[in-house]
């Protein structure tokens, strides 16, 4: 995940580039298409997506900053204990 493309609603909606790491293509995904999941621990913080191309679920690690950027871009959150 290396950031946001848009940044405010006035801008057009925020769309976050990734990667498959199956098929190795390339994308854009709206925040929709995106699932976080908010643990204790940097080992149950992930996000998660469908690759466009190949049709698998991805799950990423989730470092702070990706949080914040996921977040901020309005991406469904799960918060765990």
């Amino acid at each position: 995940m290396s950031g946001l493309s848009g940044l405010s609603a006035a801008m057009g909606p925020v769309t976050f580039k990734a990667a498959c790491p199956d098929c190795r293509a390339r994308f854009e995904l709206a925040a929709s298409a995106l699932r976080l999941a908010i643990g204790g621990s940097r080992r149950t913080t992930f996000y998660s997506f469908t690759c466009p191309e190949c049709g698998r679920s991805v799950r990423k690690p989730a470092g702070e900053r990706i949080v914040e950027l996921l977040t901020g871009g309005g991406v469904s959150t799960l918060r765990s204990v």
